[in-house]
């Protein structure tokens, strides 16, 4: 006899990637109510098959005034989740909760596995497989992350951190593919959100340089250094300035005759180098055509009920698609 899981009522996948939602894995959506609801499936899918402790989803639903009986207040909105994404999704454990879901099952987790993965491929000087990978992993952005979760600023920022990550990472494939011309417009867009990311300009400055576009490049890390010194009193760091001796000593004859590209690995960690606290700012979400990527994920299991991860045994995962989730996915 089949295990009680979510399953009996399809298997629901969910996202927090911008304002939260639920869907059935063919892609019907699970209706949802208001705000409050929202805050605890944010909460809930930011942690999957983590036992939560009732003061922490409480804290994280209603801040600093929870309501009289902020107890009895969460017991009926969980109450009412479970109505909506089915009985078996949500586990009571002793003190608080659990969502019943692996972490790829939710599109935060799904991303930032799709984005270490689509790094590692360029690392490995595979950019096709990290183009494919990382557009993806962008398809899944809908909006600000943990839009309904006001509370989980800091998870908020270090996700917003991974987009920008995954987006510097996603143009430095495109160059490494030889394709700099087509990275240029996204890096132009991206270093103006983020003037003080010192991997992502030296990105756009390679980029230039493997165009042909030496001048532009020069012009460009003359403004970049203005912006650094004048916001932050410092000159540029190490990469910036061995990039501007390598830019000058570049041959008069050789201006204008496109470069060989070559391949670009972006740094390791959020910002990477010395950009650190620099390029913070929210990231807008960026347009991406994937293509499908071949093999599952490694999950965990979930909340001991025996329940595969929905999408084992699937050969490939979906495109992109306008909305989120894809049917297929």
């Amino acid at each position: 006899m089949k295990p009680p899981s979510v399953q009996d009522n399809g298997a629901v996948r969910y996202g927090i990637l911008g304002t939260a939602q639920a869907h059935r894995s063919d892609g019907t959506p699970v209706a949802l109510g208001g705000s409050r609801l929202r805050a605890l499936l944010t909460a809930l899918a930011l942690r999957p098959g983590r036992a939560l402790a009732a003061d922490l989803l409480i804290a994280d639903v209603w801040g600093p005034e929870p309501p009289a009986d902020a107890t009895g207040a969460l017991q009926a909105l969980v109450a009412r989740l479970r109505r909506s994404v089915g009985r078996d999704a949500i586990d009571s454990v002793h003190g608080g909760y659990r969502l019943c879901a692996d972490p790829s099952d939710v599109d935060l987790h799904r991303f930032e596995e799709l984005a270490a993965e689509g790094a590692q491929a360029l690392a490995d000087a595979d950019p096709v497989k990290a183009a494919a990978l990382l557009d993806d992993a962008l398809a899944l952005w809908r909006g600000p992350a943990l839009a309904d979760l006001p509370e989980a600023a800091g998870e908020a920022a270090r996700a917003e951190r991974g987009h920008l990550d995954a987006r510097r990472t996603r143009l430095a494939a495109e160059v490494a593919l030889g394709r700099p011309g087509q990275a240029l417009p996204g890096l132009a867009a991206l270093s103006a959100d983020h003037p003080l990311d010192e991997p992502l300009q030296a990105l756009r400055l390679r980029a230039l340089r493997a165009a042909g576009r030496t001048a532009e490049a020069l012009d460009a890390y003359a403004s970049v250094r203005a912006a650094i010194v004048d916001r932050l009193g410092v000159e540029p760091g190490l990469e910036l300035r061995n990039l501007h001796g390598e830019l000058l000593r570049v041959d008069a004859g050789s201006e204008g005759r496109p470069e060989v590209a070559e391949p670009v690995v972006p740094p390791s960690g959020s910002g990477g180098g010395r950009s650190g606290g620099r390029g913070t700012e929210t990231a807008a979400r960026p347009s991406a055509g994937a293509v499908p990527v071949t093999g599952p994920v490694p999950g965990r299991a979930t909340c001991g009920r025996g329940r595969p991860p929905s999408w084992a045994g699937r050969t490939t995962w979906p495109r992109s698609a306008p909305t989120w989730p894809p049917t297929a996915w």
